[in-house]
């Protein structure tokens, strides 16, 4: 699971223009990132122009996945990935993004790549890079199925335990009929000899 690049793109001119923007392509040859980083900057740009305010869509393109939201206020972010990146972590951030973007800088007529400053990118696309460490219903979901282990091997251990007492009861059956046996024949032998 990866993502490659995040963009937050001014949708409500056109053509649709990233204002921000950061990339991770070091898993690219280094002669390939330069028109791959040119090609995802053209993927974001159009998929944000043809996505309506409001909108959430994903698009897929050869081995990678566009997640595209729009929102009413002329702005729309971009997170691209591979196919294996959950959809709902790349909403979830995208969602995030825009929030801090729009509260940041409210006037549309400032979203220029020259007066928008948004170092948090770096940071969001180094932390969502697990999705399990940027989105807490994954944590949670992850944090279960470690309880769900855990849960499982305690039952196999009280079951085993469980044969292990079950062997304990036949002995002690056995022991019970033993004893029996043996009261009954002492007291056959006791029997024979009355004391007076």
């Amino acid at each position: 699971m990866k993502i490659y690049a995040i963009y937050v793109v001014r949708n409500n001119i056109k053509p649709a223009k990233a204002i921000v923007d950061v990339k991770d392509l070091a898993s690219f040859g280094f002669f390939q990132r330069s028109s791959i980083g040119e090609f995802m900057t053209f993927m974001s740009q159009t998929i944000a122009e043809k996505t309506q305010p409001g909108q959430r869509q994903s698009i897929e393109e050869s081995n990678y996945v566009g997640h595209v939201y729009a929102r009413a206020e002329g702005v729309a972010g971009v997170v691209i990935t591979d196919k294996e990146y959950p959809p709902r972590v790349a909403f979830s951030l995208l969602n995030k993004i825009l929030d801090e973007f729009t509260t940041r800088f409210p006037n549309n007529q400032l979203w220029t790549p020259e007066q928008c400053s948004y170092p948090e990118l770096q940071q969001y696309i180094v932390t969502y890079q697990d999705p399990k460490q940027g989105d807490t219903i994954m944590k949670v979901q992850r944090e279960l199925d470690e309880t769900k282990i855990i849960l499982h091997k305690t039952i196999e251990s009280v079951l085993e335990r469980g044969e292990k007492m079950e062997s304990l009861v036949e002995r002690s059956d056995v022991l019970s009929s033993q004893s029996k046996m043996f009261y009954k024949t002492a007291k056959k032998q006791n029997s024979c000899c009355v004391i007076c």
